[in-house]
């Protein structure tokens, strides 16, 4: 249990860290209002083509009575609608950190700096690094995908589709929006995707404390433009205690950055 509330804290500490550095918080809130814009304008053509898509895919209720018809179109487009707004969440990180990449490069490297007295560089040109966080980001979408395909078709199970599957859905979506974040410090330490996803599955409860209320709060799009500085400020600070950067007091280690090796350049 201290690791869910280590990574609460961390999400606590990014958010300060980002008040006591308003011009870093400024510089951060950019990618998020240019991805915010183009995905408000998608969900909202999503809104108004949701029935006309499950009426699409469902020719065989044409002849159901009612309320059974409605009800199961009903159900299915609030579904649909809800596996779609859970890809958004997960894909709207993606985005915004692919868009904002020299932004929160440097945030992350500024919060290193603060915390340790140094800042890994992955050596790698800016053309690289975009491109080597494009093909990773993809990789973790298609697995968020597939699990949310599977929670689609768990939703139809009674009872256990409406209380059990969402609350499995917040810890998958808390742990890769997790994944996404920390990637920003993780990456310029040369930690491939593999490696990082098995930091993070060692660490289960402190990537939960901190993804899921991350989660939650970027269920509120506007919300999410605005912590997502914050966010990337706290995920550096909980990629230092996945490195082993930090002390068991939380802080900084004398090493910094020079604790782990980072992988051989050929994995990138």
């Amino acid at each position: 249990m201290r690791d869910l509330v280590t990574g609460m804290s961390y999400l606590a500490k990014g958010q300060r860290w980002v008040g006591r550095n308003r011009r870093q918080w400024g510089f951060g809130l950019l990618p998020g209002l240019i991805t915010l814009i183009g995905y408000a304008a998608a969900l909202t053509v999503l809104v108004l083509r949701a029935d006309d898509v499950v009426d699409w895919a469902t020719p065989f209720a044409d002849g159901w009575g009612s309320p059974w018809l409605g009800l199961f179109r009903g159900a299915l487009t609030a579904l649909f609608f809800g596996g779609c707004l859970l890809l958004a969440l997960l894909s709207f990180t993606a985005v915004t950190l692919l868009v904002g990449q020299p932004f929160y490069e440097a945030l992350s490297e500024r919060v290193d700096l603060t915390e340790g007295g140094s800042a890994p560089s992955s050596g790698l040109p800016l053309w690289r690094e975009l491109w080597i966080s494009a093909r990773e980001s993809l990789a973790v979408l298609v697995r968020a995908a597939l699990w949310g395909v599977l929670f689609f078709a768990l939703g139809f199970v009674p009872f256990v589709g409406q209380t059990v599957v969402p609350a499995i859905g917040f810890c998958v979506s808390g742990f890769f929006l997790t994944e996404e974040l920390t990637a920003v410090a993780l990456q310029r330490r040369r930690v491939a995707l593999k490696e990082r996803l098995e930091l993070l599955r060692s660490r289960k409860l402190l990537v939960l404390g901190f993804g899921v209320p991350l989660t939650l709060l970027f269920l509120l799009p506007l919300v999410a433009v605005f912590v997502m500085p914050g966010a990337v400020a706290g995920a550096t600070l909980l990629a230092r205690d996945l490195m082993g950067e930090t002390g068991d007091d939380g802080e900084p280690d004398a090493g910094g950055a020079d604790v782990v090796s980072a992988p051989p350049a050929s994995e990138w």
